[in-house]
């Protein structure tokens, strides 16, 4: 089933009418992406393929100057008043209830460095939480083309994906790359997003399924996860380790694997090591069948792309595992988990003629396991953060 379809502009800002007894001065959405290949490959300055979703995250918003940001959600049900000059909101310690609203209120006191201020924020979302479609970054920049466009600070995107990543490291606690920022902000429909996370150098790679007779299919795994807690963070700090022992700056530096492999004792980080080198080699491999024409090849990098996530960076769950398998098994080209593991979703790249089939396969195993129905969304590459009003 798909998910809700977001609400129009207008609505949105009679709404925040109503909540801020004033008018919008404009209403900017930013989408969700999904990751076709690359994962765990961006904080070790690798190579990634995002596109964009086309749902995401809506902000209605007016300027003010009191230096305060005011922020409401239509899905929380809570507002939130913070200064734009506070320290950091992961030093805070906000209540469950808020923790929300460190997005937005981080990317308003990074963003105080560089000429914004204070505004009222109301959000509306269609992307479901937990759901590994990034929903934290496309609020994030949302927020950050709002205050920039309110505030009349001119930032190119690139850089402001970097001051959007920034303000989820430092205000939030979240070790995140700079994929999901730059997708959010970067990706144009059609195409995905060849992403050097070292460079910040990208570029549109031509990705359309329905061309090739195909169907990509988001699958929400209704397995919900939490980033900010312990597992991603060893998992980063795991991959900075490896790369100190192997004497590189990052493992994407890393040339030979079966010499950096001989060189590490520790079995973990053997297989971290395994799993980001050969992630960015299938990156790059996707690429040239995108190029080429060969969308339904591309399916065989999907299905070894998860197969590494599971065993040799062990992030894959249950759901993500049974999703894969029951979608291969009706005829799917491939699939794997998405996002940064521990839960969320996962895609699988199928002909047009077999997603009832894939769709029906993967309910069942579910059905049969005893599990909470997942949710489909087909997935068309979407256009980047714009301003709608």
């Amino acid at each position: 089933m798909d998910l809700p379809a977001l609400p129009m502009s207008g609505a949105l800002s009679e709404s925040f009418a109503e909540a801020f007894g004033r008018a919008p001065e404009g209403v900017w959405h930013a989408p969700g992406r999904v990751n076709l290949i690359g994962e765990h490959t961006d904080y070790n300055d690798g190579l990634v393929l995002p596109f964009a979703l086309p749902r995401g995250v809506s902000v209605a918003a007016a300027r003010r100057d009191d230096g305060v940001v005011e922020v409401r959600s239509l899905q929380a049900g809570t507002a939130v008043t913070a200064s734009v000059d506070g320290g950091t909101v992961a030093s805070e310690n906000w209540p469950a209830d808020r923790e929300w609203a460190a997005y937005p209120v981080g990317v308003a006191r990074v963003l105080r460095e560089h000429g914004t201020g204070g505004a009222s924020l109301l959000i509306d979302s269609d992307l479901p939480q937990g759901a590994g479609l990034s929903s934290s970054a496309a609020l994030e920049c949302a927020t950050a083309l709002a205050l920039c466009d309110l505030h009349g600070v001119e930032i190119g995107r690139p850089a402001l994906a970097r001051l959007a990543q920034r303000a989820e490291n430092e205000q939030v606690g979240m070790p995140c790359g700079l994929m999901d920022q730059s997708a959010s902000l970067l990706c144009t429909p059609g195409r995905a997003l060849m992403l050097d996370c070292r460079s910040g150098l990208s570029t549109q790679v031509p990705f359309d399924p329905a061309a090739s007779g195909m169907v990509l299919l988001v699958v929400d795994t209704r397995a919900s996860h939490a980033l900010t807690g312990g597992d991603y963070g060893r998992r980063r700090a795991e991959c900075e380790e490896a790369a100190s022992l192997l004497g590189v700056d990052a493992l994407r530096d890393v040339k030979d694997l079966g010499a950096a492999l001989a060189a590490l004792r520790d079995p973990v980080l053997r297989r971290r090591v395994q799993h980001v080198v050969t992630e960015n080699h299938r990156v790059e491999a996707a690429v040239g069948l995108l190029r080429a024409g060969a969308l339904p090849e591309l399916g065989a990098m999907l299905n070894a792309s998860h197969l590494s996530l599971r065993d040799q960076f062990e992030v894959s769950w249950p759901e993500a595992d049974a999703t894969v398998d029951a979608a291969v098994r009706a005829g799917a080209r491939g699939g794997r988990m998405v996002g940064g593991g521990f839960g969320g979703s996962a895609i699988v790249l199928a002909p047009a003629a077999r997603a009832r089939q894939v769709r029906d396969s993967i309910t069942a195993a579910y059905a049969r396991r005893g599990w909470t129905p997942p949710e489909f969304l087909e997935a068309p590459p979407s256009q980047g953060a714009h301003r709608v009003a």
